[in-house]
């Protein structure tokens, strides 16, 4: 079973993925294509993060189980707008 640090730690981590992304894709909408290796590095930092509330979800109960489908939501959000922008 996940323990509550674990999961806090992983709640944490997928923050800072979130605020990297969310300034990198500010970034790209204004600038288009002068920062794409910035840009590319936040949808990675996404996708671990995503990778990681996934392993974790499995051994979750099913408190923690909702809290980490809410950051999956908030992370894939982001992830979809990053892929959709014209960049």
């Amino acid at each position: 079973m996940a323990t509550r640090q674990s999961v806090e730690e992983c709640i944490q981590h997928c923050q800072q993925a979130l605020e990297y992304a969310n300034e990198q894709y500010i970034e790209g909408l204004k600038q288009e294509h002068y920062n794409d290796e910035e840009y590319t590095n936040a949808q990675q930092k996404l996708q671990d993060a995503l990778a990681e509330v996934e392993k974790l979800s499995l051994s979750a109960n099913d408190q923690q189980r909702e809290q980490l489908h809410r950051m999956r939501l908030q992370l894939q959000h982001l992830q979809n707008e990053m892929i959709l922008l014209d960049h």
